[in-house]
């Protein structure tokens, strides 16, 4: 864990590195100061040598600048090595993120990908600013600061060694009773922030059902919780620094007590007191910080786990051992083909498949809800491994091939449709970003999108967030042609037309017969009129191809796709056109 986040501060290394010698520069500076006061005093006031001030005075001024500089230096670069790894944290967690699988992605929630890279981070941050200023001045403070101490009056620096184990002690057993809550803690944060996004992803739903208050309640719910255990962290730790603040103050005022009987017993001057007392607020302070500081590193351990977590887990999903970059044509095959979203083979998603599609095929697939359909097309491009069997593309096994080179020649479009804040051309861009307007032109005019995108202001119209100032149809339309530009050999449209009439549909697939006839489709869809022209339609039951062949074939042969057909007859949803 240690290794792996240390390992993410790369070029801010130096930073690193100069603001804890800054430091030793700092504490340096620090203790000289009561050292110069005590010869101040002791030689020059009680035996009034006007030089001896002038020199010791001097030497104070510039120590007390070159301590302000010091820190001013440690704190800078402090903190731009302590930016410098938070960056490159959330660089290598996003980045290591793209490259996980489907099944990877799940393992992991939103809500708790989005804190890792937050709030995890924040924390690590701060404790390695902390870390490299904070963490190594109260060390080295407490030595030279005890050192001086030591050297003034052995007998009363004693004193302190009796101090640091008690609150050593007390530490130690108040960390190690809140150190699971901040665990808890994470976890909680981690719900919550599932929740709100699931809660802003779903909203038009929340409301239509209008469950705004158990959406509210169950907020609530979580809510209280994280308070309740914050609560229970900060409770101790307020119990732990007037403890603190109590032994400072009863040291000080017994080295006090004790250093005035030595001076009126003649065994000590009074600048070498003040000196004294000066280390011993050093030492005491020294101490509650470096507690407070401990602390603070305790509770980004596991925060720092989390993220480790991300950086190094590997995707399920490796480039195979040939690792070839050219798929050949748009040919698909499933051999034998079984798979299970888990390790559980007797939950199996599909069962036994075995299907060949020519490249140029147009395909149609349809099903019950839940028969598996977008998972059997999810296994082309890889988002998933099989569990038994082989997905083959242009004849070679899918896992034989560069994942960049296989996904690249297979474009998906899926029934909710993702588009980006930004104009269109952004958006069209998002396939490829050295294409001309003109090939996005000729696209957007394939896909049944030109004229609307037109009417909109071009090329440069403004897209909101999500897409949220275009009708569903033309979200769709859009993905389409989005996914047209990158050229590929295989296009899957996954229920990706639901939002189109009849009319509208028709007028794209025959766009796509006459200016792509090479490409090789796969389109899911519940209705008929969406299937009935393609050259084959595969009937999914339950994992299983229930029957393969035409429109007309599947109505004499297929009861399931039958009383599909007789349904949506029914229900007027029906083109009798051929």
């Amino acid at each position: 864990m240690l290794k792996t986040i240390l390992s993410q501060v790369r070029e801010y290394k130096k930073y690193a590195l100069l603001s804890p010698l800054f430091v030793t520069f700092e504490v340096l500076f620090d203790i000289l100061i009561p050292y110069f006061m005590s010869v101040i005093v002791d030689k020059g006031i009680n035996l009034g040598d006007e030089d001896l001030i002038i020199r010791m005075g001097i030497f104070l001024v510039i120590s007390v600048l070159l301590l302000f500089i010091s820190g001013i230096a440690s704190g800078y670069f402090a903190t731009k090595a302590s930016a410098g790894l938070a960056k490159n944290l959330r660089d290598s967690m996003f980045k290591n993120i793209q490259g996980f699988s489907f099944e990877d992605i799940d393992s992991f929630s939103k809500g708790s990908l989005l804190t890792r890279m937050t709030t995890d981070v924040q924390s690590v941050q701060l404790s390695f600013q902390m870390s490299t200023r904070i963490a190594i001045r109260s060390p080295l403070l407490l030595i030279f600061a005890f050192f001086m101490s030591f050297k003034i009056n052995s007998k009363l620096a004693m004193y302190f060694l009796i101090m640091i184990p008690i609150m050593a002690f007390v530490l130690i057993l108040v960390i190690k009773k809140v150190y699971p809550y901040f665990k808890k803690v994470f976890q909680l944060l981690d719900k919550l922030n599932t929740h709100v996004s699931e809660n802003l992803i779903g909203i038009r739903e929340v409301k239509a059902f209008t469950r705004e208050d158990q959406q509210i309640s169950k907020f609530n719910e979580i809510s209280k919780d994280l308070y309740h255990k914050y609560i229970y962290i900060q409770k101790n730790f307020m119990m732990l620094m007037p403890f603190m603040n109590l032994c400072v103050y009863s040291i000080s005022l017994l080295i006090a007590w004790l250093g005035a009987k030595f001076i009126i017993l003649g065994s000590m001057k009074t600048g070498q007191l003040i000196s004294l007392i000066t280390y011993s607020f050093q030492i005491q302070i020294s101490l509650v910080i470096f507690a407070m500081v401990f602390t603070q590193i305790v509770n980004s351990r596991n925060a720092a786990e989390r993220i480790s977590q991300i950086i190094n887990k590997d995707s399920s999903l490796k480039n195979g051992e040939k690792n070839v970059n050219i798929v050949k044509d748009g040919s698909i095959s499933f051999e034998d083909v079984c798979f299970s979203y888990t390790d559980d083979l007797n939950k199996l998603a599909l069962k036994n498949i075995n299907l060949n599609i020519k490249a140029g095929a147009n395909v149609g697939i349809i099903g019950s809800t839940g028969s598996s359909k977008s998972t059997l097309v999810q296994l082309i491009p890889r988002l998933y491994d099989v569990t038994k069997g082989c997905v083959k593309v242009g004849g070679l096994d899918v896992r034989d091939y560069n994942l960049k080179a296989l996904r690249d020649s297979v474009a998906m479009v899926l029934q909710k449709n993702q588009l980006f804040s930004g104009s269109i051309r952004s958006n069209l861009k998002f396939a490829d970003e050295n294409l001309s307007d003109e090939k996005m032109i000729e696209i957007l005019k394939v896909a049944g999108a030109y004229d609307f995108v037109k009417e909109a202001g071009g090329l440069d119209a403004k897209v909101e967030r999500g897409g949220n100032n275009f009708s569903g149809g033309q979200k769709q339309r859009l993905t389409i042609a989005r996914a047209l530009l990158k050229d590929p050999k295989i296009l899957i449209l996954d229920d990706s037309t639901s939002a189109l009439d009849n009319t509208t549909e028709r007028k794209i697939v025959e766009n796509l017969n006459k200016y792509l006839p090479n490409l090789t489709r796969l389109t899911i869809s519940q209705r008929i009129n969406s299937l009935k022209y393609a050259d084959t339609i595969i009937v999914m039951d339950e994992g299983e191809i229930e029957s393969i062949g035409d429109h007309e074939y599947l109505l004499k042969n297929s009861k399931i796709y039958r009383e599909i057909s007789q349904s949506q007859e029914r229900e007027g949803d029906f083109d009798e056109k051929k």
